[in-house]
């Protein structure tokens, strides 16, 4: 559904701006909610993450626990992860990963039993946790790549437009489905593996967002080009090794991978989202006045080049934070992603006919992702009246940009005299998940989960 509905709702209580004819009110900013759709900080998956407001919980999945032959796939273990987060009003990050230090029995056995090689060392990547076995397949052996291949069609046909899933990190390859192998890289997948996963995903997924690990050029080592495809990026190593320091041995950060992979990787968060994780050495600290770790980068530089919508951060969830700490955090996650502001309303009645034209403009650094449905609409005593069809869109509307305008017409024929307020929403497309709220005053003021804009005399 690609349209717009407007909802009128009657209201006795005090309203702060009214309009009888033609008139354009304006409307006052506050910085929006912390816990907004699809932006913010991101704990695993559990209901114990109570200590800081999100509204995304991340986890990964095992693929030997989804894939049990070359055309035979079990879901049970996704649905229950989808489920249990949804059933929070979250929507749900996951990532389905191959190997993984310290675990085994990672890969369907229906592989080995056909031949794959399985290449068995001690990781000594996996800082702050003490170095673990690892077990790395073989990603260039045929029957690994149909598996592949046919799990992840079979995925996007059963899960793509799911509305319990905010974004898929595209994992599958490499440690930690982190889409390299270090330190022994020759292990990892060659580029012409990595396409076939990628030329997989970009078919199977049109809906939800799928992210990869490392943006790439033509150029980039080790790593097919992506810059063009249709994927977000997630930095999970962020405000860490995110900003370009000038030094030749941190050309694999962030920022400098994005520039060196060329216009397209660095113009990417226009259409396609970024997310990613905090470094866990800098989990929590990263928000402090002073981090204590001169290799923590600023947050904020960090969230305005990245242009970044989500981050992994299990600092702010696993205790409660310090007070200064958390107000800190909270002013620095309400400027990532999206943060909506309805500047201004103009409203004409004109016999049975009442024009609105709504001035929205993005003061976040990201656009939003998804074409979501906002509604008005027209309430009596709580009941709907009436709803209308508008062409206002919510996606494609970026930082700096000047307000964007919606036209609605609402037929007030059927309607009877009266004073109503005019307000607007933008339900989640999750049924009990949160509803978008704007960076407005009014907002929330009459009917939680509406923004009140102005008055009307029928």
């Amino acid at each position: 559904m690609n349209h717009i509905v407007v909802i009128l709702f009657l209201s006795c209580l005090s309203i702060a701006a009214s309009a009888t004819a033609d008139e354009r009110v304006l409307l006052e900013y506050v910085p929006g909610p912390v816990a907004n759709p699809l932006k913010g900080l991101v704990p695993y998956a559990g209901d114990e993450n109570v200590h800081f407001p999100h509204s995304l919980e991340f986890n990964y999945v095992g693929f030997a626990d989804l894939v049990k032959g070359y055309e035979e796939f079990d879901w049970q273990p996704l649905e229950e992860l989808l489920n249990d987060i949804s059933g929070r009003g979250h929507q749900a990050v996951f990532r389905i990963y191959l190997e993984y230090p310290d675990k085994t029995n990672v890969i369907p056995k229906f592989l080995l039993d056909d031949g794959l090689k399985v290449h068995q060392y001690l990781n000594t990547n996996t800082q702050p946790l003490p170095p673990a076995k690892v077990e790395t397949p073989d990603y260039e052996d045929k029957n690994l790549r149909r598996a592949l291949k046919s799990f992840i069609a079979a995925f996007g046909k059963k899960y793509d437009g799911d509305p319990r899933i905010g974004f898929i990190t595209a994992g599958l390859l490499g440690t930690w489905g982190e889409w390299h192998t270090y330190p022994k890289e020759e292990l990892f997948a060659s580029k012409m593996v990595q396409a076939e996963v990628m030329d997989a995903y970009s078919a199977a997924f049109k809906v939800t967002p799928v992210l990869l690990r490392y943006p790439a050029g033509e150029e980039t080592w080790g790593k097919a080009s992506n810059a063009e495809r249709p994927f977000g990026y997630h930095d999970d190593s962020f405000a860490w090794a995110t900003l370009d320091t000038g030094k030749e041995k941190d050309d694999w950060f962030y920022m400098p991978a994005l520039k060196q992979a060329g216009s397209a990787a660095v113009e990417k968060w226009k259409t396609h989202p970024i997310g990613g994780e905090i470094r866990p050495e800098a989990w929590g600290k990263v928000f402090d006045a002073k981090p204590g770790d001169k290799r923590i980068q600023d947050f904020r530089e960090c969230v305005d080049q990245t242009h970044v919508s989500w981050l992994m951060d299990s600092g702010m969830f696993e205790k409660k934070p310090r007070k200064d700490r958390k107000l800190r955090a909270e002013t620095e996650v309400r400027r990532m992603g999206y943060e909506f502001h309805v500047s201004a309303v103009n409203v004409s009645l004109q016999q049975n006919n009442l024009k609105v034209t709504l001035e929205l403009e993005n003061r976040g650094v990201a656009p939003f992702y998804y074409d979501w449905d906002a509604e008005y609409g027209l309430l009596l005593d709580g009941k709907v009246m009436t709803t209308i069809v508008s062409s206002g869109k919510l996606t494609g509307l970026f930082p700096g940009d000047k307000p964007r305008e919606w036209n609605n017409t609402l037929d007030l024929s059927n309607v009877p005299p009266g004073k109503y307020t005019l307000a607007l929403r933008v339900p989640n497309t999750l049924p009990n998940g949160l509803p978008m709220r704007f960076a407005n005053t009014t907002q929330d003021r009459d009917v939680d989960g509406w923004l009140s804009l102005t008055t009307i005399q029928r």
